[in-house]
């Protein structure tokens, strides 16, 4: 299903099914007089956003470490390999939904009823802002304790009313911390309307730092000789650009030009470079065209040449990569890279990478214009705010690194 029709099914038919389930799932629990216990099995929902897997990584890890729990994962299927990148979830607890088309979602969601059960889910975190699929997931996970982001007086989208400790999303904060607010909820040791009053700092949402070995790295470096045949791993500096962006927010794209303007600078000033255009298999072709349009030698179509888990590899033998605002710009994080992300839509503020980031923003009066009130969903056609960042302000900090 593509992006616009699973948000119309999400709508038409989540909107109604929330609010039966609401009063269907209050009878239920009232009549079996559930109340909530200790977590030992704690179930996290996120269905559509690589990114998020890894921004929640220190709050799973908090659930984790303050309860002794077992964590337990549902996620899209397309977006699994994300969650293995840090391994917190054990691959035989995580759950994946097909989300081909409708029949094969609610066969997946049958099943997931099932697997709750199988695995004595007490507890579920739903991280989603956006989703009644995933307040459904939630609901009926068959958890004594579920807690999620509730709207309480202000406007946004219907959830419906499941949850057993409802936590009101802070718009002003980052996302990382909102997740660990939902942690924090489930630490309170009495009720509280709305739960998590508790600060919480930096320091409690840094992600842990991957290591490779000199094998792993040696194989990345044979892959990039395999596409240049001069590469030295000693004499060139590995310049990553991830041109690409999930079709979540397409809006979220830099203009390829741009890019192309990028990459010719940085490869006639510094003939030491050695541009990457990294992406997806399914990227291959895009990138093949922006490499024509580069026309330099240094230039290489590295899109496809690795799986997604071995992506953090080419992180930690490159010396800088510059990306939209998408799944990269969180994978790199859990690496020392230093990653420059240019934002538009949303705002680094809330979204921004837990590593090694430096955001790039225009910061125009419209931008962010996508929200938690609005299913992040824009009416915008014409991404101003990512044209207004120019080609001489993204060099301007690329130098900045090379030279230094």
């Amino acid at each position: 299903m593509n992006v616009d029709l699973m948000r119309k099914i999400d709508h038409h038919l989540g909107i109604p099914l929330t609010f039966v389930s609401t009063y269907v799932l209050k009878t239920l629990y009232w009549l079996k007089g559930k109340k909530p216990t200790t977590p030992k099995n704690i179930l996290f929902v996120e269905l559509s956003e690589m990114g998020s897997t890894i921004i929640a990584d220190p709050a799973m890890k908090r659930a984790q470490k303050v309860f002794d729990a077992n964590l337990f994962f549902v996620i899209f299927s397309k977006n699994k390999p994300s969650l293995d990148l840090l391994n917190t979830i054990p691959q035989e607890n995580i759950f994946t939904l097909c989300e081909d088309n409708l029949f094969t979602l609610m066969r997946d969601a049958v099943r997931y009823l099932f697997w709750c059960r199988k695995n004595r889910i007490d507890t579920a975190i739903d991280l989603e802002l956006f989703s009644r699929v995933s307040a459904l997931l939630t609901g009926f996970s068959g958890a004594n304790n579920r807690i999620g982001y509730h709207n309480f007086h202000g406007e946004g989208l219907y959830r419906g009313e499941m949850l057993t400790h409802k936590v009101s999303y802070n718009p002003h904060i980052h996302i990382a911390k909102n997740f660990m607010a939902l942690i924090h909820a489930l630490e309170a040791p009495k009720p509280e309307v709305p739960y998590a009053k508790v600060l919480i700092s930096d320091d409690h949402i840094r992600l842990d730092q991957v290591t490779f070995s000199d094998d792993e790295k040696a194989f990345v470096h044979q892959k990039v000789a395999d596409c240049y045949a001069d590469y030295d791993r000693d004499a060139h500096e590995l310049v990553l650009i991830n041109p690409n962006a999930s079709d979540l927010l397409p809006q979220r794209r830099w203009p390829k030009a741009n890019f192309i303007a990028l990459m010719q600078q940085v490869l006639t000033q510094y003939p030491n470079a050695l541009v990457l255009i990294t992406g997806a298999p399914n990227e291959r072709e895009e990138a093949q065209q922006l490499l024509e349009q580069v026309d330099h030698e240094r230039c290489i179509n590295f899109a496809g040449q690795l799986k997604l888990l071995q992506m953090p590899i080419l992180y930690s033998i490159a010396r800088l990569m510059v990306t939209n605002d998408s799944g990269p710009g969180h994978f790199s994080a859990i690496t020392p890279l230093k990653t420059f992300v240019l934002f538009g839509p949303e705002t680094p503020k809330l979204y921004g990478s837990l590593g090694n980031s430096t955001p790039i923003f225009a910061g125009l009066a419209c931008s962010p214009c996508v929200s938690a009130a609005n299913h992040r969903k824009t009416p915008c056609t014409e991404p101003v705010c990512m044209n207004a960042i120019t080609v001489d302000t993204v060099f301007k900090q690329v130098q900045i690194e090379l030279n230094y």
